[in-house]
């Protein structure tokens, strides 16, 4: 929010007014009804309180407020909305004021008036400079490649997975299925295939390319920035020679489904045609627990943003596709702070990853075709998927926020995001564009955190009752002097006449 700075006195969602007041209120206590309250009587910001773990609070009150999240988003108002992650100190704050809020609804008036007059209440204060708009977003991508064995016209074959996370809070937005899961898997493909193209004798005769993509919560901008630059601008690139498909992987760290998301159907006789059916096959023999299909969803060019990443390259008639356990682009999952580590599956991701390493590994050495049996298993001993080193690429992932505009071309996390898959591809390199605002038309603010202090105070009314009682005391303090002079000289007199009888 653009008028974020914030000078209120804290209250809850229960007291009867909340005008001009920062209220807080927990994750556990949020609804969609409570929050609009809120801003209906002009608060002067909202406190959503969270819990360290997530695995802490019920699934349905996490499933309500990422249904929630798309329309606090879309919502426009000018009430800033803070989220905190609790601690003891935090949620002392929280009860002291509720218990104040509470306190306000009590039957006698007196009651509430020596109450007010006699609680602690609290002052949340935030300082810092209006925040301010930033023209120039730069998106930062990164790519390697591995080449192929014989001749310079090999068919190149894809591998995307975009790297940002998304939720109405940049800060705390750790998307660890959406897609700290599609960038796991895209290193764990990266090393394995790293090995099979150390040998002359499991050399494929396929360049393989890498892409881990920036803005990919935002319309996919790094990608369509990446092909412009590769189809329009330069005269030789692997995306301009020969395309056999473009793989985009996609939250895939849970659930026992798998689906492939296309724009169009693949014809048989292709190569992606091949891809889906190697698929099926590895699902049916190796894995029947897996639900398996193909969902297809036409581009509709009418929406501001497209469903998924695979659609950008659809767009410039490059065949592509999305491996998601999603059915739909819309799961709230997808663009959520509820997104955390706690909820990745490390044995389901870990088979999702072989799934689709067995799959694509049939399709580049021709093995169907080859007479080799459905259920072999190809990534077994020293090949095999090595579930620890996805642990770890998880845990480092989920364990950062990752937002779009936190992530420049100096930040840590993408200079280790080069190291790692330098660590197996040939000509990594980090690519910096800046973003089309056109499409969608979007603005980014800094200061997207804000320290906030709370000051134990008196109340207002608190102020008032004790002038009332300063102004008393100083009224009988001036009465009694007053009465005391009259005494004074009336006893002066009755002296005065003693001593002259």
């Amino acid at each position: 929010t653009r008028s974020a700075v914030l000078n209120a006195e804290a209250r809850t969602v229960e007291a009867d007014v909340l005008s001009r007041r920062c209220v807080m209120m927990r994750l556990v206590d949020f609804s969609y009804e409570r929050y609009q309250k809120a801003l209906r009587q002009s608060a002067g910001a909202v406190v959503i309180i969270l819990p360290r773990a997530i695995s802490s609070v019920p699934q349905d009150v996490v499933k309500q407020f990422m249904e929630i999240e798309p329309e606090m988003l879309a919502m426009e108002t000018i009430v800033p909305v803070y989220f905190a992650v609790e601690d003891e100190e935090l949620l002392s704050i929280y009860e002291q004021t509720r218990a104040a809020s509470a306190s306000q609804g009590s039957a006698s008036a007196a009651e509430v008036l020596l109450h007010t007059a006699t609680a602690n209440g609290f002052q949340m204060v935030t300082s810092g400079a209006q925040s301010k708009a930033i023209n120039d977003w730069l998106i930062p991508s990164v790519e390697g490649r591995l080449t192929g064995l014989g001749g310079e016209d090999l068919p190149t074959v894809v591998i995307v997975a975009h790297y940002d996370s998304f939720g109405v809070a940049p800060w705390l937005s750790h998307g660890a299925d959406s897609n700290g899961s599609g960038i796991s898997v895209l290193l764990e493909l990266a090393r394995l295939f790293s090995r099979l193209y150390t040998y002359r004798r499991t050399h494929a005769g396929y360049n393989l390319l890498f892409f881990a993509s920036g803005g990919g919560k935002f319309n996919y901008q790094g990608t369509k920035r990446w092909l412009e630059d590769n189809l329009d601008h330069t005269d030789s690139s692997l995306l301009q020679d020969n395309v056999a498909f473009v793989l985009c992987l996609d939250t895939l760290g849970q659930g026992d489904s798998l689906h492939l998301h296309v724009s169009k159907p693949p014809k048989e006789g292709t190569l992606q045609h091949a891809f889906l059916r190697e698929l099926e096959m590895v699902v049916a023999s190796q894995f029947p627990e897996v639900k398996f299909s193909m969902v297809h969803k036409k581009i509709n060019l009418a929406e501001d943003m497209l469903a998924w990443e695979h659609e950008r390259f659809a767009i410039r008639r490059l065949p592509a596709f999305t491996v998601s356990h999603l059915e739909s682009h819309r799961d709230s999952l997808r663009n959520s702070i509820m997104d955390r580590r706690t909820e990745i599956d490390i044995k389901a991701l870990t088979r999702n990853t072989r799934i689709i390493a067995e799959a694509l590994t049939r399709v580049i050495y021709n093995l169907t075709d080859k007479g080799a049996p459905a259920d072999l298993q190809i990534f077994t001993d020293q090949m095999q998927i090595q579930e620890e080193q996805l642990e770890s690429v998880m845990d480092w992932l989920s364990s950062q926020p990752r937002a779009a505009q936190l992530i420049d071309k100096d930040s840590t996390f993408l200079n280790t995001l080069e190291y790692c898959l330098g660590r197996y591809l040939k000509d990594v390199k980090q690519h910096h564009v800046k973003a089309d605002k056109r499409d969608p038309e979007f603005v980014f603010y800094d200061q997207l955190k804000q320290l906030m202090n709370a000051y134990r105070v008196k109340p207002a009314i608190f102020d008032l009752l004790l002038a009332v009682c300063i102004a008393a005391y100083l009224g009988v303090a001036y009465v009694a002097v007053q009465n005391f002079g009259r005494l004074y000289k009336m006893i002066q007199r009755l002296s005065l006449k003693t001593k002259q009888q």
